[in-house]
């Protein structure tokens, strides 16, 4: 049986870890907090005081972190991090959201090793965590990521090898960074609508059975925007905001301007400033609202009648 390691159990780690549990993987746990880790130790994991000593002991090493800086500290640490105790031919999975430059430097590091590292970003937030439908984009070594993908499998229901090492970042920050671009011009739209007379139930309903609301585009909008519900997140603000970043970031060095991108990162930033990066990622389009001078919140019931009319 693999031996599977993994380091932190927050909103996401936590499912994951279940998960390997359930499909009957031997599963040592780490995380800043241990007592985070009691529902996975009291179904049969074993606690690892550091990620060194989880490396120790484990065939396949999955993460589930921040971003860049807590992923390579874990990583490189030479003391306590993975670098000190993994084994020849071990394999690191980083299912976080990084950049790919610091993919990279992780990856070349750890070959210098003898040891593999594929970057394995998720898409599919909470839910999908839990319920196991989850898109995992992977970078790496295309053979090792063969011989262990029963490991991602048992994550994930859409499980894609994307190329060599950093390409599932790219992916992913291409996905983000789309999804996030898209909710900002939705903001700035449907505040122009609303100001313009139109009752925002009723521009709901409208406009998402025109052609780009056929594919779904304007149902986002109901599930904090409308209501007006931000807390507790579904993804928060702070992290939303590092993933656009790393987006904008990769764009720098490779020498494409991303002029909406930017913006959004813009309108991120400015929603920090208010205090709100914990809240829902989506928060920031309450900016948008107060510009135009509009304050309404929509009764999720009469949101959902028109989603359950198709």
């Amino acid at each position: 049986m693999t031996k599977i390691g993994f380091i932190g159990l927050g909103t996401m780690g936590a499912s994951f870890a279940s998960n390997l549990i359930k499909a009957g993987f031997e599963v040592t746990v780490n995380d800043l907090h241990r007592q985070v880790a009691e529902p996975h130790l009291a179904a049969g994991a074993k606690w690892a005081d550091t990620p060194r000593e989880l490396a120790a002991v484990s065939d396949v090493i999955l993460t589930s972190l921040p971003g860049p800086r807590e992923i390579e500290a874990v990583a490189l640490d030479e003391t306590d991090g993975l670098i000190a105790g993994m084994r020849p031919g071990t394999v690191f999975f980083d299912l976080s959201t990084n950049s790919p430059t610091s993919v990279r430097h992780i990856g070349a590091t750890l070959a210098a090793k003898g040891l593999h590292h594929l970057d394995a970003p998720v898409s599919g937030g909470p839910k999908g965590a839990a319920s196991g439908k989850l898109a995992i984009w992977v970078g790496g070594d295309k053979g090792v990521f063969e011989a262990n993908r029963g490991v991602l499998d048992a994550l994930g229901d859409q499980v894609r090898y994307i190329g060599l090492i950093g390409a599932g970042a790219v992916a992913k920050l291409v996905h983000n960074a789309a999804g996030y671009a898209i909710q900002t011009a939705l903001a700035e739209v449907f505040s122009v609508g609303v100001k313009a007379g139109v009752e925002p139930l009723a521009l709901f309903e409208a406009v998402r059975q025109g052609a780009r609301g056929r594919q779904r585009t304007f149902d986002s909008l109901g599930d904090h925007y409308l209501i007006n519900q931000y807390d507790p997140p579904d993804f928060a603000l702070r992290l939303a905001h590092k993933d656009v970043s790393l987006a904008a970031q990769m764009g720098r060095d490779v020498g494409v301007p991303m002029r909406l991108i930017d913006q959004t990162v813009a309108e991120m930033t400015e929603a920090l400033g208010r205090g709100w990066e914990g809240r829902d990622s989506r928060v920031s389009m309450l900016l948008q609202q107060e510009r135009a001078g509009l304050d309404f919140a929509v009764d999720p019931k009469d949101v959902q009648a028109v989603i359950d009319t198709d």
